[in-house]
């Protein structure tokens, strides 16, 4: 009886102090404007506390892992390229929600650096009468229009949280399900728990905070130029771009004897590429 009782105490301890609850998403994706057919689905988090809530990919935390024992080793430890190549994300920015100024900070990378802007369109919700049941939960209808594109969410109040993925917020419940018009973009709750704290997101360079039309200014000169983001104070290209990693990531010193004009065409030409694969972004110009 004493064994049950401090198991119990212990799981309620641990309830206590898990303060923040994940809901994890399934986001598909169809990011290339001129090939509707190639279909990218990945799973992202909305970690949300009473404080804040971040949405981002669930292959960065996987990657920061990898780089992170990596580096921790002094290189002693390598990572598999093609494990890396596994776990590359079409989903290279995070949202982080400040609840209480109910401000929204989107952050990128484009580089070195991580760009951050705060949001400064309001989201404006329609809520109408219909209601269904996705999984075990009864959701209820609504729209807005927001970056380009017209949006449907279904959300529910059996989830008191009034957030979502991506920038989608201000329902009076959490957001279940929401999708464009077009069907490019949508965003599925598949499960949710608790864990401990929020994970810590591994940072290189500077976060430059910016408003968003700057942002947008940089990220259309990072396509068109990323040589021009990847130079560091008097050093050069010194670093390479590890594989898999979020666009512009860099890695341990050295370029293993290859070439540097020879790495700087790859890392341009592969930028160009993503860029090309991504002309269908999430907000529309």
């Amino acid at each position: 009886m004493k064994k049950i009782t401090l198991i119990a105490l212990v799981l309620s301890m641990q309830s206590v102090f898990a303060q923040v609850n994940r809901f994890v998403y399934q986001v598909t994706m169809k990011p290339d404007a001129e090939n509707k057919s190639d279909i990218k689905t990945e799973n992202a988090y909305l970690d949300i506390s009473q404080e804040k809530s971040v949405f981002y990919s669930e292959n960065r935390v996987k990657r920061d892992s990898i780089m992170q024992k990596t580096f921790q080793s002094g290189g002693a430890i390598s990572f598999n390229r093609d494990q890396m190549e596994g776990l590359r994300s079409n989903i290279n920015y995070s949202v982080e929600k400040d609840k209480k100024d109910q401000k929204i900070f989107f952050k990128d990378r484009l580089g070195r650096d991580m760009y951050s802007y705060e949001e400064d369109r309001p989201l404006t919700w329609k809520i109408l009468p219909e209601t269904t049941k996705i999984g075990d939960y009864k959701v209820q209808k609504a729209e807005t229009d927001f970056g380009g594109r017209k949006w449907t969410a279904w959300f529910t109040t059996d989830l008191s949280y009034q957030d979502g993925p991506y920038k989608f917020n201000g329902l009076p419940g959490l957001i279940v399900k929401v999708e464009d018009s077009q069907g490019d973009y949508s965003f599925d709750l598949m499960k949710n728990y608790k864990i401990a704290a929020f994970p810590t997101m591994n940072q290189f360079g500077n976060i430059i905070k910016v408003k968003r039309a700057d942002y947008l200014k940089q990220q259309k000169k990072f396509f068109e130029d990323p040589m021009s983001f990847m130079t560091q104070g008097g050093g050069g290209f010194a670093q390479t771009r590890i594989g898999g990693g979020e666009r512009g990531v860099t890695g341990p010193r050295g370029n293993g004897g290859r070439n540097p004009a020879d790495l700087r065409k790859r890392m341009e030409e592969r930028v160009k590429s993503e860029a090309k694969k991504n002309s269908n972004p999430i907000e529309l110009p």
